[in-house]
Protein backbone atom coordinates (compact mmCIF):
# COMPACT_ATOMS: atom_id res chain seq x y z
CA UNK A 1 0.00 0.00 0.00
CA UNK A 2 1.52 3.14 -0.96
CA UNK A 3 2.18 5.89 1.84
CA UNK A 4 0.32 9.25 1.27
CA UNK A 5 2.39 11.33 3.64
CA UNK A 6 5.73 10.83 5.65
CA UNK A 7 7.32 11.77 8.63
CA UNK A 8 10.48 11.96 10.46
CA UNK A 9 11.88 10.97 13.75
CA UNK A 10 14.88 10.93 15.59
CA UNK A 11 16.24 8.30 18.44
CA UNK A 12 19.00 8.32 20.13
CA UNK A 13 21.41 5.09 21.12
CA UNK A 14 22.64 6.58 24.58
CA UNK A 15 26.11 4.46 25.70
CA UNK A 16 27.73 3.76 29.03
CA UNK A 17 30.34 1.75 30.34
CA UNK A 18 28.65 0.24 33.81
CA UNK A 19 29.26 -2.17 36.48
CA UNK A 20 27.68 -3.47 39.26
CA UNK A 21 28.89 -4.41 43.03
CA UNK A 22 30.09 -7.88 41.55
CA UNK A 23 29.77 -7.68 37.80
CA UNK A 24 32.51 -6.62 35.33
CA UNK A 25 32.39 -3.30 33.62
CA UNK A 26 29.78 -3.84 30.33
CA UNK A 27 28.75 -1.20 27.95
CA UNK A 28 24.75 -0.28 28.17
CA UNK A 29 22.56 1.33 26.32
CA UNK A 30 19.46 3.64 27.77
CA UNK A 31 16.23 2.35 26.28
CA UNK A 32 12.47 3.05 27.70
CA UNK A 33 9.78 0.29 27.51
CA UNK A 34 6.60 1.54 25.44
CA UNK A 35 2.93 1.50 27.53
CA UNK A 36 1.20 1.58 24.45
CA UNK A 37 0.44 0.07 21.13
CA UNK A 38 2.03 -1.22 18.81
CA UNK A 39 4.96 -2.72 20.24
CA UNK A 40 2.95 -2.40 23.95
CA UNK A 41 5.74 -3.69 26.70
CA UNK A 42 8.92 -3.87 24.01
CA UNK A 43 11.62 -1.72 24.30
CA UNK A 44 12.76 1.22 22.33
CA UNK A 45 15.82 3.85 22.09
CA UNK A 46 14.39 7.27 23.39
CA UNK A 47 13.23 10.07 20.93
CA UNK A 48 10.45 11.16 18.72
CA UNK A 49 9.39 13.45 16.15
CA UNK A 50 11.55 15.80 14.58
CA UNK A 51 9.68 19.48 15.13
CA UNK A 52 8.86 22.28 12.45
CA UNK A 53 11.20 24.49 13.86
CA UNK A 54 13.92 22.49 15.14
CA UNK A 55 17.05 20.94 13.18
CA UNK A 56 17.58 17.04 14.15
CA UNK A 57 20.43 17.71 16.91
CA UNK A 58 18.35 20.01 18.74
CA UNK A 59 15.43 17.57 18.59
CA UNK A 60 17.63 14.62 19.74
CA UNK A 61 18.97 16.89 22.69
CA UNK A 62 15.40 18.33 24.17
CA UNK A 63 13.87 14.67 23.48
CA UNK A 64 16.45 13.10 25.90
CA UNK A 65 15.84 15.96 27.87
CA UNK A 66 12.10 16.18 28.56
CA UNK A 67 11.56 12.13 27.93
CA UNK A 68 14.26 10.82 29.59
CA UNK A 69 15.66 13.95 31.50
CA UNK A 70 19.51 13.12 30.45
CA UNK A 71 21.31 15.77 30.24
CA UNK A 72 24.64 14.95 30.73
CA UNK A 73 25.86 13.33 27.47
CA UNK A 74 29.56 13.86 26.49
CA UNK A 75 29.39 13.12 22.45
CA UNK A 76 26.32 13.34 20.44
CA UNK A 77 26.71 12.52 16.53
CA UNK A 78 24.10 11.75 13.55
CA UNK A 79 24.74 8.19 12.68
CA UNK A 80 22.17 7.18 10.44
CA UNK A 81 18.86 7.25 8.38
CA UNK A 82 16.83 4.14 8.50
CA UNK A 83 13.83 4.32 5.58
CA UNK A 84 12.34 0.99 5.14
CA UNK A 85 8.88 1.84 4.16
CA UNK A 86 7.38 -0.86 6.50
CA UNK A 87 9.65 -0.26 9.17
CA UNK A 88 6.48 1.32 11.54
CA UNK A 89 2.52 0.76 11.08
CA UNK A 90 0.64 3.56 10.18
CA UNK A 91 2.11 6.47 8.53
CA UNK A 92 5.82 6.39 6.51
CA UNK A 93 8.30 7.16 8.84
CA UNK A 94 12.02 7.75 8.61
CA UNK A 95 14.09 7.60 11.49
CA UNK A 96 17.64 9.44 11.98
CA UNK A 97 19.83 7.88 14.35
CA UNK A 98 22.14 9.55 16.92
CA UNK A 99 25.53 8.19 18.94
CA UNK A 100 25.49 9.60 22.17
CA UNK A 101 27.83 8.58 24.77
CA UNK A 102 27.87 9.04 28.57
CA UNK A 103 30.90 9.02 30.83
CA UNK A 104 31.46 6.85 33.51
CA UNK A 105 30.98 6.85 36.73
CA UNK A 106 27.97 9.64 36.20
CA UNK A 107 24.49 8.18 37.36
CA UNK A 108 21.82 10.04 35.77
CA UNK A 109 18.35 10.25 37.28
CA UNK A 110 16.12 8.41 34.98
CA UNK A 111 12.03 7.92 35.08
CA UNK A 112 10.49 4.52 36.03
CA UNK A 113 10.12 3.18 32.27
CA UNK A 114 13.57 3.81 30.98
CA UNK A 115 16.79 1.65 32.20
CA UNK A 116 20.20 0.67 31.26
CA UNK A 117 20.41 -2.61 29.68
CA UNK A 118 23.41 -4.64 28.68
CA UNK A 119 24.04 -4.40 24.90
CA UNK A 120 25.09 -8.05 24.35
CA UNK A 121 21.63 -8.81 26.57
CA UNK A 122 18.74 -6.70 24.95
CA UNK A 123 15.38 -7.33 26.29
CA UNK A 124 12.72 -7.78 23.60
CA UNK A 125 12.83 -4.29 21.05
CA UNK A 126 10.42 -2.40 19.00
CA UNK A 127 10.42 -2.10 15.74
CA UNK A 128 13.68 -2.23 13.90
CA UNK A 129 15.50 -0.52 17.31
CA UNK A 130 17.51 -3.79 18.01
CA UNK A 131 19.11 -3.11 14.05
CA UNK A 132 19.50 0.38 14.97
CA UNK A 133 21.44 -0.60 18.35
CA UNK A 134 23.93 -2.85 16.84
CA UNK A 135 24.71 -0.40 13.88
CA UNK A 136 25.77 2.01 16.85
CA UNK A 137 27.71 0.02 18.51
CA UNK A 138 30.03 -0.95 15.28
CA UNK A 139 30.21 2.55 14.85
CA UNK A 140 31.36 3.01 18.20
CA UNK A 141 33.88 0.21 18.04
CA UNK A 142 35.16 2.07 14.76
CA UNK A 143 35.62 5.29 16.56
CA UNK A 144 37.37 3.94 19.13
CA UNK A 145 40.44 2.84 17.04
CA UNK A 146 40.91 5.99 15.05
CA UNK A 147 39.25 8.97 17.17
CA UNK A 148 39.81 10.19 20.41
CA UNK A 149 36.15 9.37 21.43
CA UNK A 150 36.90 7.27 24.62
CA UNK A 151 36.97 10.55 26.46
CA UNK A 152 33.16 10.72 26.27
CA UNK A 153 32.96 7.34 27.88
CA UNK A 154 36.07 7.38 30.79
CA UNK A 155 35.98 10.33 33.99
CA UNK A 156 38.03 13.39 34.10
CA UNK A 157 40.83 11.65 35.72
CA UNK A 158 41.16 7.25 35.57
CA UNK A 159 44.28 4.83 36.21
CA UNK A 160 45.19 2.99 33.05
CA UNK A 161 43.69 0.15 34.59
CA UNK A 162 40.34 1.87 34.57
CA UNK A 163 40.12 2.90 31.38
CA UNK A 164 41.38 -0.63 29.95
CA UNK A 165 38.06 -1.69 31.33
CA UNK A 166 36.13 1.05 29.28
CA UNK A 167 37.78 0.42 26.23
CA UNK A 168 37.51 -3.73 27.31
CA UNK A 169 34.14 -3.30 27.78
CA UNK A 170 33.24 -0.97 25.02
CA UNK A 171 35.16 -3.20 22.09
CA UNK A 172 33.76 -6.78 23.30
CA UNK A 173 37.02 -7.83 23.60
CA UNK A 174 39.88 -7.83 25.95
CA UNK A 175 42.78 -5.01 25.96
CA UNK A 176 45.92 -4.60 27.07
CA UNK A 177 46.75 -2.37 29.44
CA UNK A 178 50.64 -1.25 28.50
CA UNK A 179 49.82 -1.25 24.37
CA UNK A 180 46.51 0.61 25.49
CA UNK A 181 48.96 3.48 27.28
CA UNK A 182 51.81 3.12 24.36
CA UNK A 183 49.19 3.70 21.33
CA UNK A 184 46.85 6.65 23.04
CA UNK A 185 50.17 8.39 24.08
CA UNK A 186 51.97 8.33 20.77
CA UNK A 187 49.08 9.61 19.56
CA UNK A 188 48.50 12.28 22.18
CA UNK A 189 44.94 10.95 22.98
CA UNK A 190 46.14 11.09 26.77
CA UNK A 191 48.40 12.84 29.33
CA UNK A 192 49.62 11.69 32.92
CA UNK A 193 48.18 14.15 35.38
CA UNK A 194 51.22 14.43 37.72
CA UNK A 195 48.75 12.58 40.56
CA UNK A 196 48.19 9.06 41.65
CA UNK A 197 44.87 7.07 42.79
CA UNK A 198 44.44 6.39 46.16
CA UNK A 199 45.68 2.82 47.70
CA UNK A 200 43.02 0.11 47.93
CA UNK A 201 43.02 -1.80 50.90
CA UNK A 202 45.74 -4.48 49.77
CA UNK A 203 48.35 -1.35 49.88
CA UNK A 204 50.71 -0.97 46.77
CA UNK A 205 52.00 1.35 44.62
CA UNK A 206 49.25 3.79 43.44
CA UNK A 207 48.61 4.41 40.16
CA UNK A 208 49.28 7.01 38.22
CA UNK A 209 46.47 9.07 36.98
CA UNK A 210 46.01 10.38 33.13
CA UNK A 211 43.64 12.44 31.36
CA UNK A 212 42.24 13.12 27.89
CA UNK A 213 44.12 15.99 26.38
CA UNK A 214 40.89 16.94 24.76
CA UNK A 215 37.56 16.68 25.70
CA UNK A 216 36.59 17.61 22.01
CA UNK A 217 36.30 14.75 19.68
CA UNK A 218 39.01 14.26 16.62
CA UNK A 219 40.27 11.85 14.24
CA UNK A 220 43.90 10.75 15.42
CA UNK A 221 44.75 7.98 12.81
CA UNK A 222 42.29 6.93 10.25
CA UNK A 223 43.56 3.92 9.13
CA UNK A 224 44.17 2.63 12.93
CA UNK A 225 42.34 0.10 14.53
CA UNK A 226 41.73 -1.85 17.65
CA UNK A 227 41.78 -5.58 17.48
CA UNK A 228 41.58 -8.47 19.47
CA UNK A 229 44.59 -10.39 20.70
CA UNK A 230 45.65 -13.44 19.29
Amino acid sequence: MAHTSTAHEVLAAVFQVRAGASEKPALHVLLWQRALDPERGKWSLPGGRLGDDEDMTDSVRRQLAEKVDLREVAHLEQLAAFSDPARVPGVRMIASTFLGLVPSPATPELPPDTRWHPVSDLPPMAFDHGTMVEHARTRLVAKLSYTNIGYALAPMEFALSALRDIYSAALGHPVDATNLQRVLERRKVITRTGTTARSGRSGGRPAALYRFTESRYRVTDEFAALRPPG
